[in-house]
């Protein structure tokens, strides 16, 4: 029955014994011996949109890999774009979907950019998985913070966000200002700590005029569950139609200004903290050479 050219006489006909076999329960294996078909191409022709029988479908937990590996394949997948999607092997790719046709030949270019895109989002899933374990881990790596540790944070915090007296500008003013939602809450356990009382804070939402005002300022307002009275007028930013602004969307709401009334005696002592925590470090923890 077989040409020496590849190709079979009476294809139609041994078309329908092979799906009268496949019908009768028979794997590929035994319908290929059975009718001495070597060739994987015409076997999968033969057969072609004739399932399986349910007897050689082994379930196990590769079922929903096997499943969508089948549904990109119909869809015109290559095993190398199946492979990247799905993570599996392409040796278990080649047994789910040897049934199904080939898809078409693409543009090879195309191709390779559709691979490369799935490949890059694949890699960076598991670069974004690392990423999110790293910080846990450093997150853990904190623990609890003493009192000290806060204190001291607090100082780097406010010398590196908050307000400095000038000597061409006298103003000992404590104001700190910052968009940052974690920022804020650590500087007022830092206020906190050192005794400033909540009736001693004002607090001024700073934003662009185009954004949700009302909405910023009642996430604020939320976030430092103060009374809206605590609050002085929102500062607004004039729109410059010739910027484009990347501070765009729900997650924008500016920033927040914090000012402690009567607060020149606490600035002082800020700028002192500052000045001992440098001098600490130039004395003990300077290099060698330095000392």
């Amino acid at each position: 029955m077989a040409l020496s050219s590849g190709t079979y006489t009476d294809f139609e006909g041994l078309r329908e014994r092979a799906l009268a076999l496949r019908r009768a329960g028979l794997s590929r294996r035994q319908i290929r011996d059975r009718l001495r078909v070597d060739n994987n191409d015409i076997l999968n022709r033969l057969l072609e949109g004739e399932p399986p029988p349910e007897w050689t479908k082994r379930p196990n937990a590769k079922d929903d890999l096997r499943d969508r590996a089948r549904e990109l394949r119909r869809q015109g997948w290559t095993y190398d774009q199946i492979q990247v999607e799905l993570g599996c092997s392409k040796s278990s790719i080649s047994l789910w979907v040897r049934d199904l046709p080939k898809p078409e030949r693409g543009n090879p270019s195309e191709r390779a950019r559709v691979a490369a895109r799935k490949r890059w989002e694949h890699e960076g899933a598991i670069r974004d998985a690392e990423r999110t374990e790293t910080k846990a881990a450093a997150a853990r790596e904190i623990g609890s913070m003493t009192d000290r540790e806060l204190f001291m944070a607090g100082v780097a915090l406010y010398w590196a966000e908050g307000t400095k007296d000038k000597t061409y500008d006298r103003r000992e003013s404590v104001i700190f200002v910052n968009s940052d939602t974690g920022v804020i809450e650590l500087y007022l356990a830092w206020l906190e700590l050192l005794g400033v009382a909540r009736e001693r804070l004002r607090f001024t939402v700073m934003i662009h005029e185009t954004a949700d005002v009302p909405g910023a300022e009642q996430y604020w307002a939320d976030l430092v569950q103060a009374d809206r009275s605590s609050f002085y007028k929102t500062t607004l930013k004039k729109h410059n139609p010739k910027t484009v602004r990347k501070n765009v969307g729900d997650s924008y709401r500016g920033c927040l200004a914090v000012r402690v009334l009567k607060g020149a005696d606490l600035y002082r002592r800020i700028e002192g903290w500052w000045s001992g925590m440098v001098d600490s470090v130039g004395r003990d923890h300077a290099p060698p050479l330095l000392r």
